[in-house]
């Protein structure tokens, strides 16, 4: 080679210009699927934490002996249904996408008197159980309670990734003791 030819050479070698543009190519496609990502699971975070107030508000129902907001009914699994609705309802999330607690098992629930499993109550495929030991005591007594219990579907959107269109299911569980009065 000629020392024409390679001074061509070592200019292009130190030539930038453009190098810029090769490194955005490089990195912008990495940094938006970690801002999608990012969002994505802030959405399911988002809809965990509003059925599991749900869960909690349907418990609470349940265990009310007067509820004010129940349309004249005292059906524990009506009133935990109705809470549920409502704070779903409000929070702008499809209650007919409720599903039967499947994917989470919780520690199997007890009646507080017999000890013995406490069956579902279904309503509107969530699980309404009454009378469950809430904690080990000994002693005096047990600490009686309502546990409800639910699923709800959330569907990843991140393209390029093996969680695109993944329809994962959020649990929510939530028991609360049953006040005397």
């Amino acid at each position: 080679m000629t020392s024409v030819s390679l001074n061509i050479l070592r200019r292009l070698a130190d030539e930038t210009r453009g190098a810029e543009i090769a490194e955005a190519a490089a990195v912008l496609p990495v940094m938006f699927m970690i801002i999608i990502g990012i969002f994505w699971f802030g959405q399911a975070f988002s809809i965990y934490g509003t059925i599991t107030r749900a869960a909690q508000d349907g418990a609470r129902a349940a265990v009310a002996p007067l509820c004010t907001t129940c349309s004249g009914t005292n059906d524990p699994s009506t009133n935990a249904y109705n809470a549920i609705q409502a704070a779903m309802t409000t929070a702008h999330l499809d209650t007919n996408q409720i599903v039967p607690l499947t994917n989470y098992t919780p520690p199997a629930p007890v009646d507080c008197t017999t000890g013995t499993a406490v069956a579902c109550t279904n309503k509107g495929n969530v699980c309404v159980q009454m009378h469950v030991k809430l904690a080990n005591t000994t002693g005096t007594g047990a600490v009686c309670g309502a546990s409800v219990s639910f699923e709800y579907p959330f569907q990843f959107w991140l393209p390029f990734t093996a969680l695109n269109k993944q329809s994962i299911k959020l649990p929510a569980v939530a028991r609360i003791r049953m006040e005397t009065q």
